[in-house]
């Protein structure tokens, strides 16, 4: 087959509908009660787990500050309580090390048994060198829980990983920066994001925090612009042909020069680390040195795990989506979004799908939510989701008519990595929008 026809299903938009589908009807009391019930009964592994075998799993993911870390070492400590033979060797890690480390250990075909996996191209990768265990029929339970929600994750009608976490990504701000900004709702347009960006430099305020020196969250720009420039139908088809000839894709690249010339980004920006540490993008916006910044669901733990108390934003935390864009031809309440999910490599041994099934468990995914580690994909906790920012984007992650998922994602990593920096050479006043779509194309001609 041809790498076009075997693309998973990458687009985020059926898995949001099917979530909400599983959801429904499935938050009730009694639901709570069997979980709790039954807690203890869900750590036990399958056949393997449950022997006298000894088995050592390596766990690589990337919530290395609490809440996340602390939650996830209970999981695994809970888990080795009801399996005794099994033994399970945490390694957590920033996000961009974690990346890093899991290419290079892609490339060598020398994967941890349990990892984490964003699906679409990057997922096909795995799939063709066959670094990643078929999960179908071992995982079969909690597939079928989980529903639509594990499109992604497919390839040819088979399952290669589980999401956890399913959302969108949209502004994240301070309501108190903002307030003494003059600001009393947030934009809605990208006219009225440019005039609040002045409003909240007038005020003597950093407006806007990003990544670039990740590259991905300055291209998360890009890809917003994009799916706001360019229809449905158009966006689709281009992804499934590689064919970035529309003239959308070019308007897509001027609507983020308009955002880069409005000069809004933190000083130092094109350096600046996306999550790591009271100075990335993330802690500028935790400890109140910006106003805002274009992030993922996951942003409300991130920035716990970045200020002293341990409460990020807290109650001056909230959300908008990305504006919308005139005269544009996408739906303006289309979002970009994604999810992440745990893998098993391919010689992993069969104790890491029990481990990964339980992560997934109703136990585990309540923890998830209560501690704003993202928006859960198990029907029994999305009710547990505590933070109302948190609660508003499960609101529009389940009524949104369109989700994309994450460019660099959908593309691998040849020609996502490519866009990406193409993108930055924008943000860095280094390429036009024309130039973007020249980097895409150059990009996709390599690889085919």
């Amino acid at each position: 087959m041809t790498r076009r026809t075997r693309r998973p299903a990458l687009a985020v938009a059926a898995a949001v509908a099917l979530v909400v589908t599983a959801c429904a009807g499935q938050g009730d009391d009694d639901a709570t009660d069997d979980t709790d019930a039954n807690a203890t009964e869900t750590a036990d592994g399958g056949d393997e787990a449950g022997s006298d075998e000894p088995v050592t799993i390596e766990w690589w993911h990337n919530s290395n500050n609490p809440p996340g870390r602390d939650v996830y070492e209970q999981a695994a400590e809970d888990f080795m309580t009801a399996n005794p033979n099994v033994t399970i060797e945490i390694s957590a890690q920033a996000h961009e090390d974690m990346v890093t480390r899991l290419e290079a250990a892609m490339q060598a075909g020398d994967m941890p048994d349990i990892f984490m996996e964003r699906g679409g191209g990057e997922l096909l990768a795995k799939v063709d060198a066959g670094l990643i265990k078929d999960i179908t029929d071992d995982a079969a339970e909690t597939i079928g829980k989980l529903g639509g929600s594990v499109a992604g994750w497919q390839v040819d009608d088979r399952t290669y990983a589980l999401p956890f976490s399913l959302g969108v990504v949209g502004f994240w701000y301070n309501t108190d920066l903002f307030q003494q900004a003059g600001i009393s709702e947030p934009p809605e347009t990208l006219d009225d994001w440019v005039a609040s960006v002045g409003a909240i430099k007038d005020a003597g305020i950093e407006p806007v925090s990003v990544g670039a020196g990740d590259a991905w969250p300055a291209a998360h720009y890009w890809y917003y612009a994009a799916l706001r420039q360019c229809a449905q139908d158009v966006l689709t088809e281009a992804l499934a042909s590689l064919d970035f000839s529309d003239e959308c894709f070019v308007r897509a690249g001027e609507t983020v020069q308009t955002i880069v010339e409005a000069e809004p980004f933190n000083a130092g920006f094109l350096t600046t680390v996306a999550q790591e540490g009271p100075t990335s993008a993330s802690g500028l916006l935790a400890t109140g040195k910006v106003a805002m910044e274009m992030q993922g669901h996951w942003e409300p733990g991130v920035m716990q795990g970045l200020t002293e108390d341990g409460t990020g934003l807290g109650e001056q935390t909230a959300w908008f989506p990305f504006p919308s864009v005139p005269d544009a031809e996408g739906d303006p309440a289309a979002v970009l979004g994604g999810g992440d999910a745990w893998a098993a490599s391919a010689d992993a041994p069969d104790a890491a799908v029990d481990f990964i099934e339980y992560l997934l468990s109703d136990e585990v995914q309540q923890t998830f939510a209560e501690n704003s580690m993202g928006l859960p994909v198990n029907p029994a906790a999305t009710q547990f989701v505590a933070d109302p920012a948190m609660a508003e984007l499960l609101e529009v992650r389940d009524s949104a008519p369109y989700a994309q998922l994450y460019l660099d994602t959908y593309l691998g990593q040849s020609i996502g990595g490519a866009l990406n920096e193409a993108v930055v050479d924008m943000f860095a006043g280094q390429a036009s929008p024309q130039d973007i779509v020249d980097a895409l194309q150059e990009a996709v001609a390599a690889e085919q």
